[in-house]
């Protein structure tokens, strides 16, 4: 497995420091890690080919970064192709985990009701409360701002709330707003890592490193994460107040943060499928 980070933008031969963990477990484990960079990647008009210089070819490669929009990780994928590197997880299904309109259909049953490209009308709940979010990101940190609705029959309030997280989001805006059933959580997420449809490490949620709830119901997702199909991703479990785990979100693992009391060699141990 070859294991693309992100260069240091201040320093383009040494690994973005953040990522500096996996690069040192890489080693360890005998991974060949090679760069690239990521502003480039995400500049408006980018140099591909400039993006990916000194990536040597292989046929398994898995990128280990900052988080790209889907047609950024469509450009990565193109320009490694030109070099004879073929991403482990495709442009389409970089999208689908990347993406709520793309794993939402899988996982319907077991994660809070949602709708998108409604232009964030919330009134087809009923009533209620909401939290919004786009394709890829909510504003938690946002919260009573731009995040929750507490009434969804009330339209003046509601209408405030997503006009400020389409204000605050702006040009990071993903997609459309999507409109989810607000569902009462209790403790902290668990983050689970799926490499080939199949549960390989369980590990506290980044924001909260220090908490790693018992036991999460890994059945719960399975079924939905099976019928998708994707290499790699990471699916977020909590409890609801009645006690049921509920998922919270896909994405796609290649750009999922991992917490800091997790050992990258963890990870990547079960990414490449060897002994830590």
């Amino acid at each position: 497995m070859l294991l693309l980070l992100p260069r240091d933008p201040l320093a383009p031969r040494r690994v973005d420091e953040h990522w500096a963990p996996e690069a040192a477990a890489a080693a360890e484990l005998g991974l060949t890690v090679a760069l690239v960079d990521h502003d480039e990647l995400t500049r408006s008009e980018p140099d591909l080919a400039r993006a990916v210089r000194g990536v040597p070819a292989d046929e398994d490669a898995v990128y280990r970064g900052w988080m790209l929009r889907s047609g950024q990780y469509a450009g990565l994928a193109e320009a490694l192709a030109a070099r004879g590197t073929r991403l482990r997880t495709s442009p389409e299904q970089y999208r689908t985990a990347h993406e709520l309109p793309g794993w939402y259909p899988a996982l319907a049953g077991v994660t809070p009701e949602s709708r998108w490209d409604t232009g964030g009308d919330a009134a087809w709940l009923g009533s209620g409360a909401a939290v919004l979010r786009d394709h890829t990101k909510s504003l938690k940190h946002s919260w009573h701002e731009a995040c929750l609705v507490p009434d969804v029959t009330d339209a003046v309030a509601a209408r405030r709330v997503v006009d400020r997280f389409v204000e605050l989001r702006g040009e990071d805006l993903v997609g459309s707003v999507v409109v989810r059933r607000f569902e009462e959580f209790t403790g902290p997420e668990a983050r689970t890592w799926w490499v080939g449809g199949r549960c390989a490490l369980v590990t506290a949620h980044p924001d909260t490193p220090g908490e790693v709830p018992q036991d999460p119901d890994l059945a719960v997702p399975a079924a939905g994460v099976t019928a998708l199909g994707l290499p790699f991703v990471t699916v977020d479990l909590v409890r609801r107040a009645d006690g049921v785990w509920r998922v919270v979100e896909l994405g796609d693992g290649q750009v999922s943060d991992r917490p800091t009391s997790t050992p990258a060699a963890e990870l990547l141990a079960a990414l490449a499928g060897v002994a830590a």
